[in-house]
């Protein structure tokens, strides 16, 4: 079951490279979909009694979350990220470096209690500061909420490693607070769209009266 884990964990990392590394938002997305699948395979791996919130997680972020953000991105008539503030090559060893800052803070801390893989920690924290570098380093709106959504994974799987008891009501509470977010976030990427030329969200600075 560790090698199976590992395994897994190891995946998680690549679709965060993904992320980092392409500029075509489908792609992207479809990455962000993978990412929700494992995430909810995680949680059935763990434990039998999170089988019902692995199965929603999978159908949320593997299906529903990214559906909306296609249909965004249709709507939105965009394809690519052009100009984003961190290149994509500078992207991947900023993605490197956090890796490697994960692994030095799961080396430096003392958890109370002991997790299923030694990957489970550091995966997840490495899976945070990307998703904070996407949201950070990006121009296109959508590519921020996909940001956000590794943002939650990484989180998420902090949950289901370390804090293995939390109840099901919590655990469902945040999935539907990453629903709301998301829906919204694609209602304002929808409206953007419709005013303006672009979904680029640094333009937006410049809007003056």
């Amino acid at each position: 079951m560790i090698t199976l884990l590992d395994s897994i964990l190891f995946l998680l990392i690549l679709t965060d490279f993904v992320l980092l590394g392409s500029s075509r938002l489908r792609t992207c997305i479809k990455m962000i979909a993978v990412q929700g699948v494992i995430t909810g395979l995680l949680g059935v791996a763990t434990s039998e009694s999170m089988l019902s919130l692995g199965i929603l997680t999978i159908a949320l972020k593997g299906f529903v979350f990214p559906y909306l953000l296609l249909r965004a991105m249709s709507a939105s008539r965009t394809k690519r990220e052009v100009d984003p503030f961190l290149g994509y090559s500078a992207s991947l060893f900023a993605g490197i470096l956090c890796i490697i800052v994960a692994f030095w803070l799961d080396g430096r801390l003392h958890l109370p209690v002991s997790t299923v893989s030694k990957l489970m920690v550091p995966v997840a924290f490495s899976t945070i500061m990307i998703g904070l570098l996407l949201i950070i380093a990006r121009k296109t709106a959508i590519s921020q909420v996909l940001g956000y959504l590794a943002l939650e994974n990484g989180i998420y799987i902090i949950s289901v490693g370390i804090v293995q008891e939390t109840p099901f009501l919590i655990e469902l509470g945040v999935l539907l607070d990453v629903f709301v977010g998301v829906f919204v976030m694609g209602i304002a990427i929808h409206r953007i769209s419709r005013e303006f030329d672009h979904i680029d969200s640094d333009q937006l600075s410049t809007l003056r009266g």
